[in-house]
């Protein structure tokens, strides 16, 4: 490895272990950090963890403030319809793209992926299993048909905003006891991509962000 790739490598490392420790509620949203203990945190030098801490700031998952520190992004009313209005844009196109390009083989797999679990939970209710593969599966089915795009700036783009969309999930409201609705709701979306109908693909997923943005706004 030259000298050049090391640092980054590190800055890379950083962001991801940062990443990770607030999705997994190490670090919780609205806390305030500073760079010490984000050394603790994520095992990383100070020298990559001030590096990175620019990234953060520009895609608006820290925020300095003065004579206070750092604190990590908050969920507020402002955030929740950013965040949600960035994603409507982002995967209705999307989507109508996929509608016209996915490999059959590839739908059909998602559709049986869908149905199993709503079978599943239909027979026999749910479970923390259940739930934690439905869960995977949700956002594994947004992340494909963006990365389909083949366009890395939008998917990079795509996956800061999946981050604040996973926190504003962790506080707002969660897949726990809504399963079956959400899997209706992606299927209606693949049908409608395995019709081959882009348009209707477009309504279907903008109902079911639709219906996720209001149950946040809700709390």
């Amino acid at each position: 490895m030259n000298d050049r790739a090391a640092p980054k490598n590190l800055r890379d490392k950083a962001y991801a272990r940062f990443t990770d420790q607030l999705l997994s509620r190490e670090l919780k949203p609205g806390q305030f950090v500073s760079q010490r203990e984000l050394v603790e945190l994520t095992g990383m030098p100070l020298g990559a963890i001030r590096e990175v801490v620019p990234r953060l700031e520009v895609e608006g998952l820290i925020r300095t403030v003065p004579q206070r520190g750092m604190q990590v992004a908050h969920i507020d009313v402002a955030l929740i319809r950013e965040a949600f209005q960035f994603r409507l844009f982002m995967e209705r196109e999307a989507v109508m793209e996929f509608a016209v390009t996915a490999p059959d083989a590839l739908i059909a797999e998602q559709i049986r992926l869908h149905r199993a679990i709503l079978e599943e939970v239909l027979a026999g209710g749910e479970t923390k299993e259940n739930e934690a593969r439905a869960q995977a599966l949700d956002w594994g089915m947004h992340d494909l048909i963006i990365d389909a795009l083949g366009n890395e700036i939008i998917s990079k783009a795509y996956r800061v905003n999946s981050i604040k969309m996973r926190l504003i999930a962790q506080e707002r409201y969660r897949i726990d006891g809504r399963v079956a609705p959400v899997m209706r709701e992606h299927l209606a979306v693949l049908e409608a991509i395995a019709a081959r109908d882009p348009a209707r693909a477009g309504a279907a997923i903008a109902f079911h962000i639709g219906m996720a943005r209001e149950l946040a706004l809700k709390v």
